[in-house]
């Protein structure tokens, strides 16, 4: 398949991409060839907390053979270490993050609230689901489940 440069780097580094970029998924999700059928739900599908790809996504259609693939991971990488927010974008050390929902933080008297800024965060090597940073100069740690990375 053909793609041009900025989509074949998104594409491979997830963490870079923009959603505005993908907007010519509208023409190019009705092409008769599989292969841009897949890419196109798959970037749809990690596009989708945007809003538009979920209408984009609703009109789509895939035979189940080509579905089966689209939903088939193909990355040869071991990404049993990598930590993912509720998103599925990457997190490194070092990240920002922002809480999508009110949290009850154990063992304090206060609530963690939606859209506090995390900064500075920590990976826990032996979770990939928990990371840890400062909530009101406490230490606490998080499920990324409830988290999204900030740009």
């Amino acid at each position: 398949m053909l793609v041009c440069d900025i989509c074949e780097d998104q594409i491979n580094n997830p963490e870079k991409i923009d959603a505005n970029h993908w907007r010519c998924l509208n023409e190019s999700m009705w092409s008769q060839i599989p292969a841009v059928q897949v890419i196109a739900w798959r970037m749809l599908t990690q596009l989708s907390a945007e809003g538009w790809p979920q209408d984009l996504l609703g009109m789509l259609y895939l035979d189940d053979e080509t579905l089966l693939w689209a939903q088939s991971d193909v990355t040869d990488s071991d990404d049993s270490d990598v930590h993912k927010d509720s998103n599925g974008a990457i997190l490194s050390g070092g990240d920002t993050v922002t809480l999508i929902k009110d949290l009850d933080v154990k063992g304090t008297n206060f609530s963690a609230k939606r859209g506090t800024a995390v900064r500075n965060i920590s990976l826990v090597s032996s979770n990939k689901e928990h990371i840890e940073g400062r909530v009101n100069g406490t230490q606490i740690v998080i499920l990324t489940k409830f988290v999204k990375r900030a740009n």
